[in-house]
């Protein structure tokens, strides 16, 4: 009897384990996939559109929602130096080197991430400017630091006067209770590659669900022309250049020459 009933046990511990949890899904959609960027090119700005479906089995909301959009763009290491004056001159006195970090960095909410979540969770699934995950090269290792690492700051702060680091707390618009819009900026100065987006929803401070979708950014025209045969036959475009810098000068002094 206790066997039997142990099984029983086990096949219903089995059965719920099994069986995910109820939850609301997300279906987004993106304006334009593809960001082509030319000689004129000075930003563009690109909407996410969605909606909040119920979920299959229950087929319940539970409004009203939050939602957080993350764009990160292609990785890359980059070093951030400290100066100090001495003798009269500035002077590097220390330097950071930030590892496989995002060169575009973008946290898009309908209100202050703060008061989306608690910082356990902000943390944990690393929502926001401050709990993003920005790893450091320290001696031998790699870690994260404090957010009022002084490195980490003036890291962001230089970012962010580039337009590559931002977080807006207005950037998404609940246009109903479960469809909402979400602004995606991309500055002139937007580097080329593919940029992964993130959106996650929360519901009364927990997290609820989560989708993701992607954008690319290229160059088009001349200028990937000439990338591409930068990267491709660096010799000849070593000397085209040189050539081209000769015959500008020698067309120069022909020009201003003094009789």
């Amino acid at each position: 009897m206790m066997q039997r009933l142990a099984a029983t046990l086990t096949i219903i511990v089995l059965a719920c384990g099994a069986t995910p949890a109820a939850a609301e899904r997300l279906v987004v959609s993106l304006s334009n996939h593809r960001v082509a960027v030319t000689s004129n090119f000075v930003g563009e700005e690109l909407v996410l559109f969605g909606t909040v479906e119920p979920d299959l089995q229950t087929n319940s909301l539970r409004p009203p929602y939050d939602l957080v959009v993350t764009v990160t763009g292609p990785r890359q290491t980059l070093r951030t130096r400290r100066k100090q004056r001495m003798f009269g001159i500035w002077v590097n006195v220390d330097a950071r080197e930030f590892v496989g970090v995002p060169s575009y960095l973008g946290v898009l909410s309908n209100r202050p991430v703060v008061d989306i979540a608690n910082q356990e969770t902000l943390r944990r699934l690393q929502v926001g400017l401050g709990y993003f995950l920005l790893p450091q090269r320290i001696g031998p290792d790699f870690a994260d630091t404090v957010r009022d690492d002084p490195f980490r700051r003036a890291f962001v702060r230089l970012k962010n006067q580039q337009g590559l680091y931002r977080e807006s707390s207005t950037a998404v618009t609940f246009l109903t209770p479960t469809v909402f819009r979400a602004a995606i900026p991309m500055p002139a100065a937007v580097p080329t590659g593919t940029y992964e987006i993130e959106v996650e929803l929360f519901a009364s401070g927990n997290f609820v669900a989560r989708t993701d979708t992607a954008l690319e950014v290229i160059k088009t025209g001349f200028e990937q022309y000439v990338a591409d045969a930068a990267r491709d036959n660096g010799l000849l475009y070593g000397m085209a250049t040189a050539l081209m810098a000769l015959l500008i000068g020698w067309f120069a002094s022909v020009v201003f020459r003094h009789d």
